[in-house]
């Protein structure tokens, strides 16, 4: 007797050898897989069965990095550079708003529509994260979760030494908790000095967490770090000793050749925000050298209010097709290194690869069926082709995260979506008040 199984799916493990099984089956039991295979014994019984009608079923898909309460400022201030966009609009305006209860409703409706486009897990980084953990254990999503380390007062601390200890008492709070993986959040080389960054790798280090910043996102930023630190910023990380395996640097827009060696030498993970860069004008990350050189590359979809949505197949398909073009190679990023980024890669990059990311017995029951029986998905001459460059979030039809059903015929069993769209609307009318 299992307590979940799902049947007649097209499974797509995404395992290193992208293992499928026709007419396959899965069967989980206390939130963990317990089998997977083709052929349904015809002993087995579950206290719940999802007959999957011959969908294509996928590990659910991990977003390696946003700013999940940021749906309360999606779009807010488009249309400037990074540099504007942060100083002119997003901080003043955080600054007067952000506190408990916006975090826990902007949330609210990340988790809502990351549950509705087949995201299980995500990463990220804000300030009252207390809120945010609030929100995805009350979902039933997963998420590694870090505050922003900032050296000037931001709504999570009035200084970086308070904003460390804080960040240790967060991990300390949830450090056992089956949904939470905290983690240690500076938020930039530009932003966090030599002393900050050394203070956060010493918590990550001695909690074993993951070390999560924002690194090379614009030539802005690097003009900013040579001027001051006379280096680059992958060679400033290295040179102040806060260059590791369990570095997650997002973006990555403008590494030098020599510094994709140091990612590589030295382990770092990347999340790739294609279209967030693309959006802020910050540049094309060169994700097919980093790849070329065996860097871990995961993909994210950055906050909505520079993306503006969490839709993470849109992401992986600009992805794949950015590259391409961008490079004149269409053999780059093909779809299934693309999917895997999204899945497995992503376990990889947030140091979880030994529970998330592929359909495997023993790794934790997240996954997603995809309804294909739909026009824009057929022919299906290749599964991976047709997710990549043809499916949307909203194919997606059944989300499971830890054995439990969230979502199932495209609707979200969790949270009605008129209480998400009402808490959207409460912020609307505050923020254009003020």
């Amino acid at each position: 007797m299992f307590d979940l199984i799902v049947k007649n799916g097209w499974i797509l493990t995404i395992d290193e050898n992208f293992t499928e099984y026709r007419n396959g089956y899965i069967a989980v039991k206390d939130g963990v897989i317990q089998e997977v295979g083709s052929n349904l014994p015809d002993s087995y019984q579950a206290k719940e069965i999802i007959d999957a009608k011959g969908n294509i079923v996928l590990p659910g898909f991990i977003n390696t990095h946003t700013h999940a309460a940021m749906t309360l400022l999606r779009g807010y201030g488009s249309d400037n550079p990074l540099k504007a966009w942060l100083e002119e609009y997003i901080w003043p305006v955080e600054g007067k708003f952000v506190s408990y209860e916006f975090v826990k409703d902007g949330t609210d409706i990340a988790c809502y529509e990351m549950t509705r486009n087949g995201v299980t897990t995500f990463v990220d980084m804000y300030f009252y994260e207390n809120a945010v953990a609030d929100s995805v254990i009350q979902n039933g999503m997963r998420a590694v979760l870090c505050t922003g380390l900032l050296d000037f007062p931001t709504p999570g601390a009035k200084t970086p030494e308070e904003g460390i200890e804080k960040t240790k008492d967060f991990i300390k709070e949830y450090k056992n908790n089956p949904h939470i993986y905290p983690c240690v959040g500076p938020h930039a080389p530009y932003t966090c000095s030599p002393k900050t960054l050394n203070m956060a790798m010493e918590v990550a280090e001695n909690y074993d967490t993951l070390f999560h910043i924002h690194v090379s996102e614009t030539l802005h930023e690097v003009e900013d770090i040579k001027t001051r630190y006379g280096n680059t910023p992958v060679k400033h990380l290295k040179e102040i000793g806060v260059l590791n395996d369990r570095v997650l640097a997002a973006h990555m827009v403008h590494p030098t050749d020599e510094e994709i060696d140091l990612l590589a030498e030295y382990k770092v993970k990347v999340a790739h925000c294609p279209e967030s860069n693309l959006k802020l004008a910050s540049g094309v990350a060169p994700v097919p050298k980093m790849l070329e050189k065996g860097v871990t590359v995961g993909i994210g979809t950055d906050g909505t209010a520079s993306n503006d949505d969490l839709d993470i197949i849109g992401e992986i398909s600009t992805a794949a097709k950015l590259h391409k073009g961008y490079n004149l190679n269409p053999t780059l990023l093909n779809a299934k290194q693309s999917l895997a980024m999204a899945t497995r890669e992503g376990a990889k990059a947030i140091r979880l690869e030994d529970k998330l990311g592929t359909i495997e017995k023993g790794k934790f029951a997240d996954f997603i069926i995809v309804d294909i029986n739909q026009p824009h998905l057929q022919p299906m001459y290749d599964p991976y082709i047709q997710i990549v460059y043809s499916a949307k979030g909203l194919d997606v039809d059944t989300v499971v995260v830890n054995g439990k059903v969230l979502m199932k015929n495209k609707i979200v069993l969790i949270v009605e979506k008129e209480k998400v769209l009402d808490i959207a609307k409460k912020w609307l009318r505050k923020v254009k008040e003020s």
